[in-house]
Parts: C-alpha cells; sequence; structure tokens
C-alpha cells in the first residue's frame, strides 16, 4: 500500500530533539500505513542516528538515510527523492506535531484544489528566558515583517511557509530544492513555486510546536545567514524577491551613513529616525513580551541588523565580487 504522506526531516545533531519529533508523529491519528517518515542525517556527530536506527519499527515507518553532503538543501532532496507518496511533507527536526496535523496537511490539499502546498502555524517551546524572548520577537511583525506562519495573523494564499506539505506535482514541474543554497533554499524553492503560478495556502487550524533555541549568539548566526544567502537568491533570479527584504539593508545603510555624517559634522539631526526607531522598538518589545522586554528589545535589534549586515556581506560577495553560491563555504 502507497502511503499518502512521506515526512522528510532533515537533522544534523539533534540527538535532544529527534525522539520527541518522532514520538509526537508516532501518536497521529493518521493511520500507520498511511505515512512514512525519512530522517535524513547529516553525519551527526551525537546520537542523532542511533536514536533513529533504534526507534521502534512497529511505532512508525522510519527510514534513516544518510546525507554525506552534510548541508539542508541536499537532505531534503535526498528524502524527497527516497519518497514514494503523492505528498511530501518538510518537517524540523526542532518540531513536534499534533496528533491530527498530518490529517489537516491532507484535509486542506483536498479542500483547497488551487493550493500547490499547504502549511501551518508555529507554537513556540520556550527552553529558557532568552528562547522565550526570541520568541517574542520573532511572533512579532514589528521582528519578522508578514512572515504569516510566526505570527498566525493570516489565513490563505501567502507567499512562503515553514514545513509544507507539497503535492508530488510540485518536484515534477520545477524541480528541487538549490543545493547551493545553505539558507534561504525553502523562500527560493517556494519563490520559484509561485512565479510559475502555483499557489501556497497557509491555514492556521495546521499547527505544530517548534523548540526556540535560547542563544543571541545562534540567533545573530542564523539571521546573517539568512540576508547572505538572501542575495544570492535575487541574483539567481534576476530580482528582488520580496520588498521586505531590503528594509534591514536599507536600515544598516542608514546607520552607518548617520553615525559618519553626525560624527564629521557634530550634528545630531541624521539621528532623529534612529531614535524614533529605538522607541517603537522599546514600545514593541514591552507590548511582545512584558514580562521581559529588554531580551526582547535585544532580539528585535539583533534579527534587524544580523540580517541588514548579512545582506551587505551577500551584496560584497555575490554581486561586487561576483562569487558563485557554491564558492563561499565561510558563510555556512
Amino acid at each position: 500500500m502507497t502511503p499518502k504522506v512521506s515526512v522528510v526531516i532533515p537533522t544534523y545533531n539533534e540527538e535532544d530533539y529527534i525522539r520527541g519529533c518522532l514520538d509526537s508523529l508516532a501518536h497521529s491519528t493518521l493511520a500507520k500505513p498511511d505515512f512514512e517518515v525519512l530522517v535524513v542525517d547529516g553525519m551527526s556527530e551525537d546520537g542523532t542516528s542511533a536514536i533513529v536506527e533504534s526507534y521502534p519499527k512497529e511505532e512508525l515507518d522510519l527510514r534513516l538515510i544518510e546525507n554525506k553532503y552534510r548541508t539542508t538543501p541536499f537532505a531534503l532532496n535526498l528524502g524527497i527523492k527516497a519518497s514514494i507518496s503523492e505528498v511530501v511533507l518538510i518537517l524540523g527536526a526542532h518540531s513536534e506535531v499534533y496528533p491530527d496535523f498530518l490529517e489537516r496537511n491532507l484535509q486542506a490539499l483536498e479542500a483547497e484544489l488551487d493550493a500547490c502546498c499547504v502549511g501551518g502555524i508555529a507554537e513556540n517551546v520556550y527552553s529558557n528566558p532568552t528562547a522565550e524572548a526570541i520568541g517574542a520577537a520573532m511572533g512579532s511583525s514589528f521582528g519578522v515583517g508578514n512572515a504569516h506562519f510566526r505570527t498566525g495573523k493570516k489565513s490563505g494564499f501567502v507567499d512562503t511557509v515553514a514545513f509544507g506539505a507539497y503535492r508530488r506535482e510540485v518536484f515534477e514541474r520545477i524541480g528541487y530544492f538549490d543545493e547551493m543554497l545553505t539558507r534561504n533554499q525553502d523562500d527560493e524553492f517556494n519563490y520559484r513555486m509561485t512565479s510559475k503560478g502555483m499557489k501556497i495556502f497557509l491555514d492556521p487550524g495546521i499547527r505544530y510546536k517548534y523548540y526556540v533555541r535560547g542563544d543571541f549568539k545562534k540567533l545573530y548566526r542564523q539571521y546573517y545567514q539568512y540576508g547572505y544567502w538572501k542575495v544570492f537568491v535575487n541574483k539567481k533570479h534576476g530580482s528582488v524577491t520580496t520588498w521586505r527584504q531590503l528594509v534591514p539593508m536599507l536600515f544598516v545603510a542608514y546607520l552607518f551613513i548617520a553615525l559618519v555624517v553626525s560624527v564629521l559634522s557634530s550634528s545630531v539631526a541624521l539621528l532623529t529616525p534612529l531614535i524614533l526607531y529605538l522607541g517603537l522598538a522599546v514600545f514593541m518589545a514591552y507590548r511582545s513580551h512584558p514580562s521581559d522586554p529588554v531580551r526582547t528589545l535585544r532580539a528585535f535589534l539583533i534579527l534587524h541588523l544580523a540580517y541588514g549586515i548579512g545582506y551587505w556581506g551577500g551584496i560584497l560577495d555575490a554581486l561586487i565580487l561576483n562569487r558563485s553560491a557554491g564558492e563561499n563555504q565561510s558563510s555556512r
């Protein structure tokens, strides 16, 4: 019997989370013969692969695939090509799904015949106060713009989702994830979809838990990479995929110019927008997470500055130095 949905999970050093992810799938209301799980592991150096290999076979139709290339897009493509169902669902190891998660994805695809991909809303789970502050910032429109799968403020057709369930025909029509993109491969793939007229539907009834990393240094690196690799996505397509991505880059450029001019001219007039931004950031930090606005403010600043600085780094490498996406390993 061919399963209705294949769940592809890229992993690397996820021993703290992978068992919880698999356990949540094992409790699915979808009958066991109706789905398969493919964990694609990037040669983890911890106990990830051992946990997957020892997972009870009677609980899940589970396969472990080795990803010698070790990056996410390779993992996704290996899993998709090895899967056998007509729907492929991408899931992160840091996630745990509700029992009706798989069923709701299939129901949404059946209900929305125009949709080639459906996705849902992330419910953040926090390991420490820093993670809670980061989650509050990432759940705010001020922090991440109109990333509706994080803010949960929209139902309907969108430009991207995380952990989407894709009809197999999507891969047959536009190919697979770009293996040269260490980050932003999902956004780039979804942009390719929508530019070909294939629609993505966000259903707030589809929900999953996501364990937020509680580390500001990791948050900075993550969003620096998002900004950096977005330039390579734009270069590939010869256009800006979404105009909101330019805001952090312009903000960083403004900061540099304003600070230099203010120092050289002893004038603070150019700092007025910065003062207004900081005022708004403080207000949104109190509004988003009133019990810990200081950490939330720091998270807002990291989200915006890291993305903007990364974008400028991408402009330098991709556009000025004309490096290819495969050349630069330092930003992986």
